[in-house]
């Protein structure tokens, strides 16, 4: 195959990722987002938001880690994070799985452009560079304003406290965007505490 070919088989495995399906309604709750739709919402927020980042942090580098983040979902799903007992979603069987798709996927394109992605969406798993750590708090503050719009969205499917909510994805957004957490608290708290939540 030309590289041509390879780009283009690329391109046509990632359009699957339309019709992965999450756990989190769109804005008026009258169907779930795609994760498609939320990698694309994610790259506008690492635009929109790139004056919260903290020092060290590649804003440009941080939107290509957000559109190809969940392109793993293609062969594993999406994995709701609020799901079960909480930890499902970081368990050792999901990341063994979400790796190998990422060695299948990646592994289409040609050389070094596979190699490249394939250590970017390695650097957003492991959270550590200034530049992941600001990327994956908009993971996870997208689907929380998500939830407040749509009117509890996931938070009523799985009878989601404020304490887990607060543990699972406060304490990950507040690492890289901590003016951002306290502003959603302020929106978000009453949700729960009018449900004794």
């Amino acid at each position: 195959m030309s590289a041509l070919d390879r780009q283009f088989a690329f391109l046509r495995e990632v359009e699957k990722l339309k019709s992965v399906t999450r756990a989190t309604p769109i804005h008026d709750a009258s169907r779930p987002e795609n994760s498609a739709e939320h990698s694309w919402t994610l790259a506008l927020y690492a635009l929109v938001l790139a004056d919260q980042a903290a020092p060290g942090v590649d804003v440009t580098r941080a939107v290509k880690m957000l559109l190809i983040h969940d392109l793993v979902e293609i062969d594993v799903g999406d994995v709701p994070i609020h799901s079960g007992n909480g930890q499902a979603h970081d368990s050792a069987a999901v990341q063994a799985a979400e790796a190998a798709a990422a060695k299948r996927i990646f592994g289409l394109l040609p050389n070094p452009l596979g190699d490249d992605l394939h250590v970017l969406w390695q650097e957003f798993e492991a959270a550590e560079t200034p530049t992941a750590i600001f990327a994956k708090s908009l993971d996870r503050v997208q689907p929380v304003l998500l939830n407040e719009q749509s009117g509890g969205g996931s938070w009523v499917e799985y009878d989601v406290t404020w304490p887990q909510l607060e543990t699972r994805v406060g304490a990950k957004i507040a690492r890289g965007l901590p003016g951002v957490w306290v502003w959603v608290q302020a929106r978000i708290r009453p949700w729960f505490s009018a449900r004794g939540r």
